[in-house]
């Protein structure tokens, strides 16, 4: 994996904490946070490689995370994970342009995958089971 440093958002501790136990064996660094400020505040400090988002953080001023994401920072690698395996949110949160999409539930199993394809510049959809 090329990612060194890893922002995850999501407003719940748990899903946290699992994250942080999948990632930090692979990557440099990971920093959590659990709100819209704290993300933005961090987004200008620790210059990540990559952000896994919570699609349903949160934000002022947006559709959605994936959207903010990538109006404000367009160069940044992101995936988003969701508990929604709707169609719809899929296609939403790649129109966005975000670079890969990991549902919850599935997170244990696709999240380093995901994350792997996507630091290597390509795309990776939970519910497609692969690259994109």
């Amino acid at each position: 994996m090329t990612c060194g440093r890893v922002i995850v958002a999501d407003s719940h501790a748990t899903m946290l904490a699992g994250i942080r136990r999948l990632l930090e064996p692979v990557v440099k660094a990971v920093l959590m946070v659990s709100d819209e400020a704290s993300l933005m505040a961090a987004l200008e400090q620790f210059n990540p490689d990559l952000v896994i988002a919570d699609l349903s953080l949160p934000i002022r001023g947006e559709a959605n995370v994936a959207r903010l994401l990538k109006k404000r920072y367009p160069g940044t690698r992101v995936i988003i994970l969701s508990v929604h395996d709707d169609p719809v949110a899929v296609e939403e949160a790649m129109a966005a342009g975000v670079e890969g999409f990991v549902l919850k539930q599935r997170a244990a199993i696709d999240l380093l995958p995901a994350a792997s394809e996507v630091c290597q510049g390509r795309r990776y959809l939970s519910t497609g089971g692969g690259r994109a």
